[in-house]
């Protein structure tokens, strides 16, 4: 209570009041002001009462009393006057309470202040008291508490219906509830609109990935608003169907295509939560696993159906999707351009041709300075790998050059090959030659160049054929006899871009003794008349050496060249091998280098003696055929040194052996060998064949170490010196010693150990009896008793020689000098070491001292050990 200086009419007397307002009654007058309103506070902050109206004097005496929402009993809780203030009991139910100048002040407010308070107060009014009522109907508003959010289920598979419940441990009505949604990977907070989203429950009926993410429930009243802990709704779902994506993109019909050697990137994505597994296949077989799937330089086998198998391990879901891939690769090198005379020789036929890979090459043909409209003709007429152009011959220019442009999807920047259509200059060459025995005449005609070649072709005088026709080179061959004199023959040459055929003329007359045909045959002679003289037309005449060698593994080259006049009539050139089988080109062991007069034959690797014999060279001709032998003799390296063994010997483990060797002699060496064998016994059984142990050894090595054996096996080893390919003699036969015997050692230190463990045991044995002597008395008086009567007992240690002297001692007074020096020392020591009685005193020992202990017993043992 508080107290202070008050006017006349105020002081103490007003508690005399106290007891008629415990109550809570009205205080009863004359007349009376009631006033009544309404307030509201908020729990856990303050709130202020006043009595009366603001502006007023404050009363003189007030009295606040109390009534509980729902009861109908007041109760008291202040009075004061002044300064003069008293405070009820029980007032700390509603708060913190305080009272000052009537106005009644409630910090901390409480719940249960909640109710009406009534004012009843004395105001001074013209210097008399006026009663006066205030009745204040509180009200206490309680805070919204933190909200809880609680779903259904934390994870739920889409199509499911999932709620989620916004709870609240306190706070006034009405509450107002409001949801925020906010994605997984963040994003702004969003209101589920539609959703129930001002309820305290929202249903999501059905669940969609959508409504995945985090879930914020912010309930409020009149007071304030709180946002609960945000929480994770998951919606289980997919995998939907998977989307195959292809780099580099080039779709087709039916699926993608890719060029050979190029990196291809296969990305598959199928919706799902949790994310899917990926598994690739290629033609039903897995080949990844995981959602990109690199094929680094793919090749034409990697071409077919790739399916992506999408899985969710959660709902046990799967879905697949397949695409078609198609690998595309350039046919080999590049295209061809020919161009061919037609059978009329009036036209040219071009020829383009690129034979080979996936999809065809696309060819067509472009000739000179064609416009644009001649060009997309041309697309008109394009082919796959092969691709056929007739142009005419009069319609075309000497020298027209065209094109064939090859385009494949692998190749970018495409393909082409060319020709131009040109007439050699001059004319036709026309020659005649007889054999050596006159029994054949040759006529030639020859005129090289062209595109297309020349056409040429040997007519009689009447016009007749005669033979085949042929380009740039027609031979004819003749029967001597006497028809021949005179007659003449035509040598056509016809070339498309050539309206008019040119052609040459021989004819055949009598000998001539002028010098250009004074060698003709069979009498027969050329006129000269312009006309190129006679030729000899002779079986070819071939060179080459007689005999060529070559070392092991070298390569033998042979030669073979024309000579003679028979070298320009044109001859085929053959090389045959020893078997007699003709050498072809392509094949791996041998080399064929061919040009205008010679045919060159490698021999790679020569072995000997497979590869020694004799080839062949042979050359044939419309006249005949000519062979020439060629002996080729493959020669060994000189024998290397021998070898001789100086020590082998197996290991401990015996799957081991240690070798070594010498050489013996001069020869060159590049190696050595090491062979073994199984040695069978009894001796008339055969023994195993020999096997390289070791074939890798350089020349300056002289030992080596061999493993890999069975121990259970005896074995045989040799060595040989090799020279390249050449082995020498091999060594003497011999097998591996046993490893020398080295138990010495280990027998040695066994008996050491043994004596150290025999030692230390006994040492323990014997310190164990001298501490337990009671209960070991036998061992004890056996180790350390004194000896007898007419005995030594030998000493041992330093305590046992003074305890033999003290013996001594003792002996001496008992036999009758009593006064002896040292009689008395000895029969005190005696007792006090807890010994026997010495020699010469009664066969009961005596007793010990009162209070004497066994003293322990020091043993030394030394023990000495030679091994």
């Amino acid at each position: 209570m508080e107290r202070g200086r008050a006017p006349p009419w105020r002081g103490p007397w007003i508690l005399v009041l106290l007891p008629a307002l415990a109550g809570g009654q009205p205080l009863a007058a004359g007349e009376a002001a009631y006033e009544e309103w309404r307030a509201t506070g908020v729990r856990g902050r303050a709130v202020e009462l006043s009595c009366g109206p603001a502006a007023a004097a404050p009363p003189a005496v007030v009295f606040w009393s109390f009534t509980p929402q729902g009861e109908g009993l007041p109760r008291a809780v202040a009075v004061g006057s002044g300064r003069e203030v008293a405070l009820a009991p029980g007032t700390g139910t509603l708060g913190r309470v305080t009272l000052r100048n009537g106005t009644l002040e409630l910090r901390e407010l409480r719940v249960a202040a909640q109710g009406r308070f009534l004012c009843q107060g004395l105001f001074p009014e013209r210097g008399r008291l006026r009663v006066g009522y205030a009745a204040v109907l509180l009200r206490v508003l309680v805070p919204v508490s933190k909200p809880f959010v609680r779903p259904t289920a934390a994870a739920a598979a889409e199509g499911a219906a999932v709620a989620l419940t916004c709870t609240v441990r306190e706070g006034t009505e009405p509450l107002s509830f409001s949801w925020q949604h906010q994605e997984p990977r963040g994003g702004p907070s969003v209101s589920p609109a539609g959703l129930g989203g001002s309820r305290a429950e929202l249903q999501l009926t059905p669940a969609n990935r959508s409504h995945t993410g985090w879930y914020i429930c912010t309930a409020s009243n009149e007071v304030n608003n709180r946002s609960s802990d945000p929480v994770y709704l998951d919606i289980v779902y997919g995998p939907d169907e998977p989307a195959i994506r292809v780099e580099p993109f080039s779709p087709e019909q039916g699926g993608f295509s890719a060029g050979e050697r190029e990196d291809v990137v296969l990305s598959c994505l199928a919706p799902s939560n949790p994310p899917s597994r990926y598994v690739w296949l290629h033609n039903g077989s897995q080949v990844h696993v995981g959602q990109t799937y690199v094929i680094t330089a793919i090749a034409r086998a990697q071409a077919g159906t790739y399916t992506c198998l999408a899985e969710n391990s959660h709902l046990q879901t799967r879905t697949q999707a397949t695409i078609v891939l198609t690998v595309y690769y350039p046919p080999a090198g590049s295209p061809s351009c020919s161009a061919l005379a037609s059978d009329d020789r009036r036209d040219v036929a071009l020829r383009c041709r690129w034979l080979g890979g996936f999809p065809p090459a696309r060819l067509r043909w472009v000739g000179p300075q064609e416009e644009e409209e001649e060009e997309e003709e041309g697309l008109m007429g394009t082919s796959f790998s092969m691709a056929t152009r007739i142009q005419s011959g009069a319609a075309t220019r000497n020298g027209s050059s065209f094109s064939c442009l090859a385009s494949h999807p692998a190749l970018p920047l495409g393909a082409a090959c060319g020709t131009t259509l040109w007439v050699p200059s001059g004319s036709p060459s026309c020659a005649a030659a007889a054999t050596k025995g006159d029994e054949f005449v040759m006529l030639r005609c020859r005129w090289a160049g062209g595109a297309p070649l020349v056409t040429l072709r040997w007519r009689d005088s009447a016009g007749r054929a005669l033979g085949d026709p042929a380009p740039s080179t027609a031979v004819l061959v003749l029967g001597t006899d006497g028809s021949l004199g005179g007659r003449e023959f035509v040598c056509e040459a016809a070339h498309p871009l050539r309206a008019a055929a040119a052609e040459c003329r021989l004819r055949l007359g009598k000998p001539d003794p002028s010098p250009p045909c004074h060698r003709a045959a069979a009498g027969w002679h050329l006129p000269a008349d312009g006309v190129p003289p006679c030729r000899r037309a002779e079986v070819p005449e071939l060179q080459a050496e007689s005999e060529v060698a070559v070392l092991e593994g070298g390569e033998a080259q042979l030669a073979c060249r024309h000579r003679g006049s028979s070298a320009g009539l044109g001859a085929t050139v053959a090389w045959y091998d020893p078997k007699e089988r003709e050498v072809t080109p392509g094949l791996a062991k041998y080399r064929l280098e061919q040009g205008e007069e010679w045919v060159n034959l490698t021999v790679r690797d020569a072995e000997w003696p497979g590869d020694s014999g004799i080839y062949r060279c042979t050359a044939t001709n419309a006249v005949g055929t000519a062979s020439l032998p060629v002996r080729l003799r493959v020669d060994r390296y000189p024998a290397p040194p021998n070898v001789t063994i100086s020590k082998l010997r197996y290991t401990r483990a015996r799957t081991e052996v240690r070798l070594e060797w010498r050489t013996q002699g001069a020869g060159n060496l590049t190696g050595f060998v090491v062979q073994r064998r199984r040695t069978k016994k009894p001796l008339r059984e055969s023994a195993s064949p020999w096997e390289t142990a070791a074939g890798d050894i350089e020349p300056h090595s002289r030992d080596r170490r061999l493993g890999g054996l069975d121990p259970a096996v005896l074995y045989a080893f040799r060595v040989l010196a090799v020279n390249h390919r050449t082995a020498g003699h091999p060594s003497e036969v011999q097998t591996p010693a046993e490893p020398p015997f080295e138990a010495y050692p280990a027998v040695t230190g066994a008996a050491v150990a043994g004596m150290l463990v025999a030692s230390a045991a006994s040492l323990l044995a014997v310190h164990c009896i001298a501490r337990h002597r009671d209960a070991l008395p036998r061992l004890h008086d056996l180790l350390f008793r004194p000896a007898g009567t007419g005995e030594q007992e030998p000493v041992g240690t330093a305590e046992d020689a003074e305890g033999a002297a003290g013996g001594e001692e003792e002996a001496g007074p008992a036999q009758g000098d009593s006064s002896a020096p040292g009689a008395a020392s000895g029969a005190e020591a005696a007792p006090a070491q807890g010994e026997p009685c010495a020699p010469g005193t009664a066969a009961e020992p005596p007793s010990a001292a009162p209070g004497s202990t066994d003293d322990p017993v020091n043993v030394t043992i030394t023990v000495t050990a030679t091994p």
